[in-house]
């Protein structure tokens, strides 16, 4: 068994903080910042207030220690000729000072974000991931295995530190060692950390040498430089010695890749690229075979069509062993409301080992998470499907049911579009009143929350006719079908609000033009067996609701995952089909579409 060293990894008790909460202090650098509209003033201003209020944490630190190191060089100038801003960073920084050493470095590396420039935060996909969430994905990568006292460990997008200060405990914890120099040096020589912000990476290495002062001070050395500046995407994905566990929370958001760095990440590509996708391929090219992946990402991954290429390539190359989802957008990450998730990967050939979910509930940002086993779930042998996995208690009863559902939308002789009017690219047609070349112009609102269709176009921007020119007869819908509202949310009561076009509202008007907020379900000419009225009534069942919660990652409904909705056998589809076209109460209806799901009512 390891045993702790004998000195120990803590800042003592710091009375109080002195005037004001770390919360008032962040409230007004955020309002300072957003006060500042060129964006090179406020990245200045965010380093400037970021860099004074570490400089003020150090030295609090130091002094609680008897240590008079001075803080490490800042990789920019920092100018700290305003009173005012000097007076807020000290504030922040004493204050800081009073949490526990993990959470001060969560504080103050969130400071430096919530004042970064918009552009340049979602550039970077710069969001910290708070204290709790980073010990959970500690303890599902010690539970799948890893050794804490040998491996070697990197963080390909560190930040400020949020991982690389709570991984540098655990490896001390691990270490049979009394001798602070041994335990630096194994510490300095295992783990390393990359960043593509020289300030970030600087926030990072200070924090970082902070946790481990207390070593540093017994061992008399300064904590060596373990973090490179660099853009890990262009400079790592070959040219490293293989790490057994890579781990982070790594960045978000879209980017447009230049052709030779789209070659190098093309096997897990699918359209449009991601960061946090990127970031992930990046890993299984790092990680040594059976090493591990510990990663915080959003769910988008497991159902979109833009990630199918990177499912089939952690289904083959690394698949997960264990998954855990947080349960509440709001309030985890500061100013992101994807759902998110933790994953821990292991490089192995491709199986279909079963995958240990978990849902979490947070407490705070440092109060130990609540963890509820949900069971183990195998994902689909074609790694490019979308991964079933449930996102609720209730789903897993149901997952069985949908594996063994084979036929889909197409089967029964329905494809999905888009709708086809980008409006705000023909807003010179838009029209108040019906005239000649007119027909009703279509809006996600049109679909009601209880889903009927109900024509309307009251919002703002919204008008209720669209002339459509010569040579746009494509944007004509002169059928009747099934409208499906292509944005929704967890929270609210049903992901799947569709209602069914009437065939009298198109004949009437000659057709209608289908905004593109609305995936429109058509019927196939010659190919289709049942009525739109009754794909309209399966939609709209709880049953049909809970199917698509268990592939959606994200708040859009793609034409993609209702393309891939498991369905009802033909047979049990006609029963259906009868019930609806009897007028029987939808109350039967859902009741029957329930028991072939095998779900409550």
């Amino acid at each position: 068994m390891n045993r702790l060293p004998s000195f120990q990894l803590s800042l003592p008790e710091i009375p109080d903080a002195g005037s004001g909460s770390f919360a008032a202090w962040k409230a007004m650098a955020k309002g300072l910042a957003e006060n500042e509209t060129d964006e090179a003033a406020r990245l200045r201003l965010a380093q400037a207030v970021c860099g004074i209020a570490l400089n003020a944490y150090w030295k609090e630190a130091c002094r609680q220690h008897h240590c008079t190191w001075e803080i490490r060089p800042i990789p920019c100038a920092v100018d700290s000729s305003s009173d005012s801003v000097l007076s807020l960073a000290d504030g922040a920084g004493f204050s800081a000072a009073a949490f526990p050493p993990l959470h001060a470095g969560y504080l103050l590396s969130s400071l430096y974000t919530v004042m970064l420039p918009d552009t340049m935060r979602s550039t970077l996909g710069a969001y910290y991931t708070p204290p709790a969430l980073v010990e959970r994905l500690l303890d599902m990568v010690t539970e799948a295995g890893f050794d804490w006292e040998k491996g070697r460990i990197l963080d390909p997008a560190c930040g400020g530190g949020a991982f690389l200060a709570p991984v540098a405990v655990r490896m001390f914890k691990s270490l049979d060692a009394t001798d602070p120099a041994f335990v630096l040096r194994n510490i300095a020589t295992r783990l390393h950390g990359f960043e593509i912000d020289p300030f970030a990476a600087w926030v990072s290495m200070v924090l970082l040498e902070t946790v481990l002062l207390p070593v540093c001070l017994k061992a008399n050395k300064r904590l060596p430089d373990m973090i490179e500046t660099r853009d890990s995407l262009i400079s790592s994905a070959s040219s490293q010695k293989p790490y057994d566990l890579i781990i982070g929370n790594p960045p978000y958001g879209k980017i447009t890749l230049p052709d030779p760095q789209r070659q190098i990440y093309k096997r897990s590509l699918y359209g449009h690229a991601n960061l946090y996708g990127l970031f992930t391929d990046l890993a299984v090219r790092l990680v040594k075979p059976s090493g591990l992946i510990g990663y915080v990402t959003p769910t988008s991954f497991l159902g979109g069509q833009y990630f199918k290429a990177l499912r089939a390539l952690m289904k083959e190359e690394a698949p997960p062993v264990m998954m855990d989802f947080v349960t509440e957008r709001q309030g985890v990450f500061e100013d992101v409301l994807q759902e998110t998730m933790l994953t821990v990967y292991k490089r192995a050939d491709g199986g279909n080992t079963p995958v240990s979910v978990h849902f979490l509930k947070p407490n705070g940002e440092d109060s130990p998470v609540r963890v509820q086993e949900v069971g183990k779930f195998k994902l689909p042998f074609n790694g490019e499907e979308p991964w079933f996995l449930p996102r609720d208690p209730q789903h897993a009863a149901l997952l069985n049911k949908l594996i063994a559902m084979p036929h889909r939308l197409a089967d029964y002789g329905f494809c999905v579009n888009t709708g086809q009017l980008v409006w705000n690219r023909h807003k010179g047609q838009l029209r108040e009143d019906k005239g000649k070349g007119c027909y009703p112009l279509v809006w996600a609102e049109s679909v009601t929350a209880e889903g009927r269709f109900s024509f309307s176009a009251v919002r703002r921007n919204h008008t209720p006719y669209f002339h459509v020119h010569r040579g746009q007869d494509f944007l004509i819908t002169r059928e009747s079908c099934v409208l499906v509202q292509r944005t929704t949310a967890k929270e609210q009561r049903r992901r799947l609000i569709a209602a069914l076009l009437p065939e009298a509202f198109v004949t009437s008007h000659g057709g209608v033009v289908v905004e593109n907020h609305i995936n429109m379900i058509k019927p196939i000419p010659g190919k289709t067996s049942i009525s739109p009225a009754t794909i309209a009534v399966l939609l709209n069942t709880r049953a049909l609701d809970l199917a698509f919660r268990c592939i959606s990652g994200s708040v859009a409904v793609s034409a993609y995952e209702l393309n891939l909705l498991p369905l009802p056998s033909p047979e049990q589809i006609k029963e259906i089909e009868t019930l609806v076209e009897g007028g029987a109460p939808p109350k039967i209806v859902e009741n029957l579409i329930a028991r072939i799901y095998g779900v409550e009512p």
